[in-house]
């Protein structure tokens, strides 16, 4: 508690305010870390679990850093997804509240008129998808050479072959001494890359020595064939109070499963790439209004999505390794929130999770549906 204390202390009074009426009560140890050195304006790369709360991690420091009497973009955090692009750009907005510092967010998809029409304002912070901003910063719209802070966000998404080049050709935009910040759940496979693109070494923190499984979560597996999946799931879709995010391998397996849950009256809506922006958002706020109970996704469609209330994630089609299912467990139970994962499983899979479950030391219970509920297994 000292240790918060003392390092919210050194931040703007607004922010500080703003802490000090949220519900958290300490830092976090990723944040812990994390915020000093972002203040003192060091190049990082931060490998900490998902649901650590990593985007506090360097939101507050880089609003701390900006300066608000400057009209000028000063800040820009690079994401893979829309979803994630939005979801940031609200904890911008929630932590800036009251210091006059200004935001936009800027994706794909969107109308770039008025992207054009907002960026004609300076804002001093910038959220957005990589393309997006490359094809503004084209346009000599968007101003680069005042940005004195680089966030990517899920920077393991963005080193890989689909956004790289975008990322390194925005990254050599800037001034040489800007900072750059990048954030993953995982280890990075070439973290050379990114001394590469700012011709300095980063220092590199690892909040947990590997990647883990929050102890708030429970792990569940039913046993069943494969021709009962959808019928169970049926059945847990209609427990009460439920929110899950189901995640399923194919997207044409998934609309045949949709089909055949919503004749049967369960509350559904999709997420796959092949979506439009606005369909997505309509289905990530019924989910998080608790219009539908469950909410059937790729893993792709469910990078870095954070669902308020999420209490379910259920595998239809079990994680491919131990890493997958970590990144899909982490949807639920995020900063320390309680959550569970169900598998329905074969034989086969039952004997993977098992080794998952020692791979990376998390509890597995196999369970049954009674009443509703998840009940106990007779071994018997």
């Amino acid at each position: 508690m000292t240790e918060t204390k003392d390092i919210i202390g050194r931040l703007k009074p607004a922010i500080k305010d703003l802490w000090e009426k949220s519900n958290f009560n300490e830092l976090t140890v990723v944040q812990a870390k994390a915020i000093p050195q972002i203040v003192e304006g060091k190049d990082m790369i931060v490998q900490s679990p998902t649901g650590t709360g990593k985007t506090l991690a360097y939101v507050l420091p880089l609003l701390d850093r900006v300066d608000e009497s400057k009209q000028m973009t000063q800040a820009l955090i690079l994401a893979p997804s829309r979803e994630l692009v939005m979801q940031i750009h609200q904890e911008v907005q929630n932590w800036s509240a009251g210091t006059g510092i200004t935001s936009a967010a800027l994706v794909g998809g969107a109308n770039i008129k008025r992207q054009v029409d907002r960026l004609k304002k300076k804002p001093n912070v910038l959220t957005g998808t990589p393309g997006r901003i490359l094809e503004l910063i084209r346009m000599k719209k968007l101003k680069m050479h005042e940005v004195k802070t680089i966030v990517l966000d899920e920077g393991d998404q963005l080193l890989n072959k689909e956004h790289l080049e975008t990322v390194r050709t925005i990254v050599k935009t800037t001034l040489n001494d800007r900072q750059l910040l990048l954030f993953s759940a995982t280890n990075l496979d070439e973290p050379d890359q990114v001394k590469a693109m700012i011709g300095r070494e980063p220092k590199i923190l690892a909040a947990e020595k590997s990647v883990s499984v929050p102890s708030s979560i429970n792990h569940y597996y039913l046993l069943c064939e494969p021709r009962e999946k959808t019928k169970l799931l049926g059945k847990i879709a209609k427990m009460d109070g439920m929110k899950g995010l189901v995640f399923i391998r194919s997207v044409g397996n998934m609309n045949v499963i949709a089909d055949k849950l919503k004749y049967d009256g369960v509350r559904l809506e999709l997420l796959h790439s092949d979506l439009g922006k606005h369909e997505r958002e309509r289905a990530l706020k019924r989910l998080q209004t608790g219009e539908i109970s469950i909410l059937l996704a790729s893993d792709i469609a469910a990078r870095g999505l954070d669902v308020s209330g999420l209490n379910h994630v259920i595998q239809f089609d079990l994680a491919e390794d131990a890493a997958q299912y970590v990144h899909r467990a982490g949807r639920t139970g995020r900063m320390g929130a309680a959550g569970t994962v169900v598998t329905l499983a074969n034989p086969r899979d039952e004997r993977e999770l098992k080794k998952y479950a020692r791979e990376m030391k998390f509890p597995i219970e196999r369970k049954r549906l009674y009443k509703g509920k998840f009940a106990g297994f007779d071994k018997r």
